[in-house]
């Protein structure tokens, strides 16, 4: 039986040069980042990647490089899962089979059209299913665009039953419906893990396996500590909470970007350039800046708190 993903999976950023062209020595850097930050597993070639802007050769060459390097340190799961075409689905998520990853990921809106039934979803995923080797691990992921397909109770059993899918990234942004997955796929590799910020330290409360969501390119580490130390200390726990899911409402002001922006001030990246936007936007914010500063500032102070609350128990 495959062992379940758990713990903080980021999706995995794309750095660009200024030409918007793959910047890989940075992207070797960010790497590298994610692990030193307390990353359990990467999801490389992702929504988060701008994985709709990159051709598939791109794709491709992201998940081989993403898997050499990590060089079995922690896993590495990748998706690149685009086309609207089946075939053409089959072509992209069979030739990632090839590039060394550990891991390939579903992406549920590619199961079916928005307007399609659930018994056309359940057929698209036994399609897929039978296409890709069987001592592959495979994952699930609910991505927002171009539009959401949430799993039905019936696919989440299908999918836990066939003790093919190691995990979930649960996009669903409701804490009951994180807690009926939880407990539906107890027994079975399938792992669920929540990406939503406002819901991510009770969905651990309750039995979700870890964070996957998009603020693990801005403090991984803090989501670390709440997940893996956050029962023993609740009081910090809890008011820490309160912070990630405060700061996770800049998302829309121009997310990937604003995350480039934290790694460009770190020295992970050289620049904030996009493929699926231009980064100039984020000048259409007023006072954006000031509130990314006031994150930085408060992922120091929380960081200092962990040290003294591990340094009085």
């Amino acid at each position: 039986m495959f062992s379940p993903i758990t713990g903080i999976m980021p999706v995995v950023l794309t750095p660009f040069h200024e030409d918007a062209s793959i910047d890989w020595e940075s992207y070797a850097r960010l790497l590298e980042w994610y692990i030193d930050k307390g990353a359990d597993a990467l999801f490389a070639v992702c929504q988060s990647s701008e994985m709709h802007e990159l051709t598939l050769e791109e794709r491709v060459a992201l998940a081989k490089f993403t898997a050499r390097h990590v060089k079995n340190r922690i896993p590495v799961y990748a998706s690149g899962h685009v086309s609207q075409d089946p075939r053409e689905q089959k072509r992209e998520l069979t030739s990632m089979v090839d590039t060394g990853v550990d891991g390939v990921v579903l992406v549920t809106n590619r199961l079916a059209s928005e307007e399609a039934e659930e018994d056309t979803a359940t057929h698209g995923l036994l399609s897929l299913m039978t296409e890709l080797p069987r001592d592959l691990p495979l994952g699930l992921y609910e991505c927002p665009a171009p539009y959401r397909r949430l799993l039905t109770d019936d696919q989440i059993k299908l999918c836990a039953d066939s003790g093919r899918f190691t995990m979930l990234k649960d996009v669903s942004c409701d804490l009951e419906v994180v807690a009926r997955r939880v407990e539906m796929s107890l027994g079975s590799p399938l792992s669920i893990m929540n990406a939503n910020a406002a819901i991510a330290w009770p969905a651990m409360q309750a039995g979700a396996s870890g964070f996957g969501g998009v603020f693990n390119n801005i403090h991984p580490d803090l989501y670390k500590w709440l997940y893996r130390e956050g029962k023993q200390n609740s009081s910090l726990a809890n008011e820490l909470a309160v912070f990630l899911a405060t700061s996770a409402l800049a998302e829309p002001m121009g997310y990937p970007a604003l995350a480039k922006w934290f790694l460009k001030r770190e020295g992970v990246l050289k620049t904030t350039t996009c493929r699926k936007m231009d980064h100039k936007d984020l000048k259409r914010f007023w006072a954006l800046e000031d509130i990314l500063q006031r994150i930085e500032e408060g992922n120091a102070i929380y960081r200092q708190k962990i040290t003294e609350n591990s340094t009085q128990t």
